[in-house]
Formats: structure tokens, sequence, C-alpha cells
């Protein structure tokens, strides 16, 4: 099962699926896998464009840091409700 890359990261396969090159079983898994991932974290960052929350935001990055992953729990919380 290899879900890694040529350069031995991590992450979705070195090469993309086209009409010529199909993916394994074990490559759509593991797409699979970091889509489910990331969906909630896109979510909740569209949440927050809709906010217009981002556009207001003047701090030093460490503090937006803390202050967005705030935002993104509360955000999450919310919407699993």
């Amino acid at each position: 099962m290899s879900f890694g890359r040529a350069d031995g990261r991590a992450g979705q396969p070195s090469t993309p699926a086209s009409r010529t090159h199909k993916l394994t079983q074990d490559q759509k898994e593991a797409t699979r896998v970091l889509a489910i991932g990331r969906a909630p974290v896109k979510h909740g960052f569209a949440h927050l464009k809709n906010w217009r929350i981002l556009i207001k935001l003047r701090t030093d990055p460490t503090r937006a840091t803390c202050l967005l992953r705030a935002l993104l729990v509360l955000t999450n919380i919310e919407i699993n409700r």
C-alpha cells in the first residue's frame, strides 16, 4: 500500500489521475481520507469569510492564529449542533 509521494513525503499521490493514468485503490483511499480531513477546515474558513472577520482582522500573526483556531472550533461546534 503506497500512500506516499515519489519524494518520500506523505500526502496525495505524486502522479495525478488522468484518462490514461488511473489511480490505484490505495491511492483513491488516501485521497478520500485527505478530503475527509480537509472538508471541515474549508467549511470553517468559508464561514469566516462570509462573516467578513478576516477582512477586519488587524493584529500580529501569532495572535491571529490563536483567534482563528478558536473561531474555527466555535463554528464547527455551531454547525454540528
